[in-house]
């Protein structure tokens, strides 16, 4: 059995599109946990379960994969999958293949800044490697980003259970050939689609790249240091203003072409 955990905030929009392409393209016998807080409406009957729980979204989905772990099998499989991502084609060949040897396989973002750690947008691993690995998907263990500071995100942690194991995964590289926006709209191993920041502001850190800084030549400087920080900081606001607003118009369109066309994930290949 195939047991996906999935977590749902603050709106319902995805949750008929991400079922929908889960029972267009999954051929294997499947069930769905969902976590559905501060969504609007009655949708528990959609789901095979609803676990409630409030908090960070690593720790949702660490409930989930124990709810599952309680009823499932040791060689059944979880598969996390964000709320804002489906698969586009059955995505089994793929996962077996990979599963075959090695430790889980899922998305692997290389173009947010240089992420290293596996993704909970689509993951899948059997539930006696999770159990193997002390599975947490916390954010912790760090890494050096393309800004040459530490960072960290969700899957942190569990990267570094994957490197103190031993344990080899697969990653899900981004398969696009045109990208509509460097982070967003990805299609990973040519199986698995990811909206990103379909529950927030889209905004990455790949987005924030080029944002003005405020400490630039002379910003220390007595009394025109002072105008110099106050000015910067205007033109950040701007930026930000500018580029969510642009983001989310495209945001918005992509969701669009998704809902009406199973297909719409080919023009991104």
């Amino acid at each position: 059995m195939i047991y996906f955990a999935t977590v749902h905030f603050g709106s319902a929009r995805w949750i008929d599109v991400q079922l929908g392409y889960l029972q267009r393209n999954m051929t294997d016998p499947y069930l769905v946990f969902a976590n559905l807080e501060d969504v609007p409406g009655e949708h528990g009957q959609k789901f095979a379960r609803v676990v409630p729980a409030t908090g960070g979204h690593a720790g949702k989905l660490n409930l989930l994969a124990a709810e599952i772990s309680a009823v499932a099998r040791a060689d059944d499989l979880i598969v996390f999958l964000d709320g804002d991502a489906f698969p586009v084609v059955d995505p089994m060949p793929v996962v077996t293949a990979a599963l075959a040897d090695t430790s889980l396989v899922a998305i692997r973002r290389d173009e947010n800044a240089s992420d290293l750690q596996p993704h909970p947008a689509f993951c899948a691993i059997r539930v006696d490697d999770w159990h193997a690995l002390h599975g947490d998907w916390s954010a912790g263990h760090c890494w050096t980003g393309a800004d040459g500071q530490l960072t960290s995100d969700v899957g942190g942690n569990l990267l570094r259970a994957l490197e103190l194991a031993g344990a080899r995964w697969t990653p899900l590289l981004r398969s696009n050939r045109t990208n509509v926006h460097p982070l967003w709209y990805g299609v990973y191993g040519g199986i698995v689609y990811h909206h990103g920041a379909g529950f927030r502001d889209p905004l990455g850190r790949v987005d924030l790249l080029g944002q003005p800084s405020p400490h630039g030549p002379g910003r220390r400087l007595p009394g025109l240091g002072t105008v110099l920080r106050r000015w910067d900081s205007s033109r950040a606001q701007r930026f930000r203003a500018a580029t969510k607003s642009s983001a989310r118009q495209v945001h918005d369109e992509m969701f669009a072409k998704l809902a009406r066309d199973p297909d719409f994930y080919q023009g991104l290949l």
